[in-house]
């Protein structure tokens, strides 16, 4: 075994001094997906001394509005954030408090979500944001053909660098990343205002950018 093993130690020596020059090269692609879905969060704010009194009221109001969200077909509910606030007054003594609850719907019926978000306006509750997004199967197709396509760039690159030195190539490492690009809100908009309560939200797909890049190491020979 000893005999067997220090003469390919020792070709793995030569090899290695004898490897040609490296070249780092790195591409980037980025494609559209259309934003199929839509995330919305609205919320309930309550403010006043007796934090009994609005625990009461804010909880009343979102169980009102997961039940009619529940009942909507085709759009996902579920319960947000739960915040209570103490507020001082300019002595910083406790004058009263807030308390604020929300819930986020999630679906591809952008319709249907529109309608909703009117109707949850009317029992008091307001919009925090609004963000459209691909979906998961979305953004993993594009993600997918975003890869393919910046494998042949880094292909392409690497053949153009080794043509122009008049020598082949091999990929010596190779590392491929993607982008997680967070939704970006395209609404926020305060309590109490500009939509009734039936009124559905305009919203507009659009899309958005996704994004594969490739870096590495190749080896020029001649």
């Amino acid at each position: 075994m000893k005999r067997f093993l220090l003469p390919c130690l020792l070709a793995l020596g030569a090899c290695s001094v004898n490897a040609g020059p490296l070249v780092d090269l790195s591409v980037e692609v980025s494609l559209p997906a259309t934003n199929d879905m839509v995330r919305a969060s609205l919320y309930s704010e309550v403010s006043g001394a007796n934090p009994a009194l609005l625990a009461k009221r804010i909880n009343n109001d979102i169980s009102e509005a997961l039940k009619l969200a529940r009942g909507t077909e085709g759009v996902k509910v579920q319960s947000g954030a739960q915040n209570t606030y103490p507020v001082y007054n300019q002595a910083q003594k406790l004058e009263s408090w807030r308390m604020r609850s929300e819930i986020v719907l999630e679906s591809r019926d952008q319709a249907a979500v529109a309608s909703l978000i009117g109707q949850l306006q009317g029992m008091r509750l307001a919009v925090g944001s609004v963000s459209l997004l691909p979906s998961p199967e979305k953004r993993k197709q594009v993600s997918d053909q975003a890869i393919l396509e910046a494998v042949r760039a880094f292909q392409q690159r690497a053949a153009l660098v080794a043509g122009e030195l008049g020598k082949t190539w091999k990929i010596r490492q190779i590392n491929v990343n993607q982008a997680n690009h967070q939704p970006q809100p395209m609404l926020m908009q305060a309590r109490g205002a500009m939509y009734d309560a039936a009124a559905p939200l305009p919203l507009e797909s659009g899309e958005s950018q996704v994004t594969a890049s490739i870096n590495g190491q190749v080896e020029l020979a001649d």
